[in-house]
């Protein structure tokens, strides 16, 4: 997916909300709106996926900010969240559908769009998503062809419930390998959030989609090499979130893939033909 009119108004409402996270004064954070407002504009008709072009937004903005990582107080509170949801809920996840299911509805955990709102009361809103189960389900379809595997994860908290998933892949005999964020961007999970929260032991490979640098999505032109080939070799690749979803839509000559996310704007659902709030397991053809 190419950046849109209405990616503007986000972008910036981000840059402007990872300032004050990082404790930025008042000057400071209308310089790096006005900064990355220009950069925006001098790259937002570059013909390269919308998550590439917030990348550099984004980078831009934490260096105004002075601050590697703002998102990581909320990061911590979304893993223990997630956890202590988690906890409550595993029993009953029966299939991997369920698990699937458990996976896209902790994609809401999510600060990077301006038209979506993260729940103040995660329990409550699981059980309630959970009832209403997908929009789109393709997940029989999914398993199906899930011999080797590449996961690209998205964000912390979310990836407390990808533990799930990632579980019943390896129990039915798998190969999985896991990619992160190569450093810290929004509230994405890195390979200190993985390996935290054990993700590390379960999978045959950990990775990152970007070697050291704070990338949304998946670059072609960047992915690492142990991505690249893991890609190559892979039968189905699992996209967890928009970002993946708008890097990956574009691609040709992939393996299958299986979009896991929760549709947070209006670009997105119009894109996927599903509203906002939709939870999606829908697996894409690319070859």
């Amino acid at each position: 997916m190419r950046f849109t009119d209405g990616c503007t108004d986000c972008i910036l409402s981000r840059v402007e909300y990872e300032c004050r996270l990082a404790h930025a004064d008042e000057e400071t954070i209308a310089r790096a709106r006005g900064v990355c407002a220009a950069l925006l504009a001098s790259i937002r008709h570059d013909d390269v996926p919308s998550p590439v072009i917030a990348s550099r937004v984004h980078r831009l903005a934490y260096r105004i900010a002075q601050s590697r990582d703002p998102y990581a107080g909320l990061k911590r509170e979304n893993n223990r969240t997630a956890l202590e949801v988690c906890a409550l809920v595993e029993d009953r996840l029966e299939s991997f559908r369920d698990r699937c299911l458990a996976a896209v509805i902790a994609n809401t955990l999510d600060y990077g769009s301006l038209a979506h709102q993260v729940t103040d009361n995660f329990v409550a809103f699981f059980m309630r998503e959970f009832a209403s189960g997908f929009t789109i389900d393709h997940t029989a379809a999914i398993e199906d062809v899930s011999e080797r595997v590449v996961y690209l994860s998205d964000n912390c908290g979310e990836i407390v419930f990808d533990r799930l998933v990632l579980r019943a892949l390896k129990e039915r005999g798998s190969h999985v390998t896991l990619a992160v964020r190569g450093a810290p961007i929004l509230n994405d999970a890195t390979v200190a959030d993985a390996c935290e929260l054990g993700l590390a032991s379960i999978v045959d490979t950990l990775t990152v989609n970007r070697e050291g640098v704070a990338e949304l999505g998946l670059n072609p032109a960047d992915m690492p090499a142990q991505l690249r080939e893991a890609i190559e070799r892979a039968t189905l690749v699992i996209a967890k979130g928009m970002a993946n979803y708008e890097s990956l839509s574009d691609f040709v000559d992939m393996p299958p893939v299986a979009y896991l996310m929760s549709v947070k704007c209006d670009p997105i659902g119009r894109h996927v033909g599903a509203p906002v709030g939709s939870k999606i397991a829908m697996l894409s053809e690319h070859r």
